[in-house]
């Protein structure tokens, strides 16, 4: 469940921003984020379901001088969900399937905006 994530070339990442309610805090949402998640893992995670594995980060309130333009209205309260799967058609697949929108559905009961943009790998490396 906390376990490191290898994640194969050519696969696609999704990327979700959650923008939580004012007075919501990540505690608060833990269950649904868990629930959700959890029916990702286990109904898609497979050759057939496409899922590879994901990621949750709350947003830490810094944002780099270094390497940002412009980008300090991008600082409300969130959390973000990166996924990674073998294509975005299985991606949706599973989306639209009604076991993860009776979860997403909870879990949006605490937000005020959500998002989800794909990405197709250009590369990946690490120190050698």
């Amino acid at each position: 469940m906390f376990g490191s994530l290898s994640i194969p070339f050519g696969c696609v990442m999704l990327y979700n921003v959650v923008k939580l309610k004012e007075n919501v805090s990540e505690e608060d949402i833990q269950l649904a984020l868990g629930e959700m998640c959890n029916v990702v893992k286990n109904t898609y995670g497979n050759v057939k379901g496409g899922f590879i594995g994901g990621q949750v980060y709350k947003f830490a309130g810094f944002v780099s001088d270094e390497g940002s333009i412009a980008s300090k209205n991008q600082t409300e309260e969130h959390v973000a969900i990166v996924t990674y799967w073998q294509s975005f058609d299985q991606h949706e697949q599973s989306h639209a399937d009604e076991v993860f929108k009776e979860k997403f559905e909870a879990l949006s009961q605490h937000t005020i905006e959500t998002y989800e943009i794909g990405y197709e790998m250009l590369w990946q490396g690490e120190p050698e």
